[in-house]
């Protein structure tokens, strides 16, 4: 796989607060541009943007996966084994509230990864995961 480009997501919020304390400093991503309705974070090396939308829904569908109900949509990003196991334990010393608990998906099967969700204050599920052999990420079985 060649040298990834960063994606950009534009997502709704109904909080510019709330979004700069879980993103900024929970998170750890770095502040970009902003204005008086939206913030742009680094979200390891991608670009996400913050909107102000009073009207966010708070919940989606979800889907069966693996034994668990994954919210849809999602996202997040794939970190490295350790990184991952470094926030895990960020957010369980923050008292995040999961929507599925970091485990370890498909064990011992192709595309093995350590995965977690949990949602930003205005309701946004987000999915973080690791794989041990990052060359799995798009394993089939």
């Amino acid at each position: 796989m060649g040298q990834l480009s960063p994606f950009h997501l534009a997502f709704p919020v109904d909080d510019l607060d709330a979004a700069r304390r879980f993103y900024g400093e929970l998170l750890g991503c770095p502040e970009g541009r902003s204005d008086t309705h939206w913030i742009d974070f680094d979200f390891f090396g991608h670009q996400i943007v913050a909107h102000l939308d009073a009207g966010a829904a708070k919940e989606g569908a979800r889907n069966p996966v693996d034994g668990h109900d994954v919210p849809v949509p999602h996202f997040g990003v794939v970190l490295a084994w350790d990184d991952f196991r470094a926030l895990w334990k960020r957010l369980e010393a923050e008292g995040v509230d999961w929507v599925i608990e970091p485990y370890v998906r498909f064990e011992g099967k192709p595309g093995e990864q350590a995965t977690m969700f949990f949602r930003d204050p205005a309701g946004n599920a987000l999915e973080f995961k690791a794989f041990r052999d990052p060359r799995q990420l798009f394993a089939t079985d």
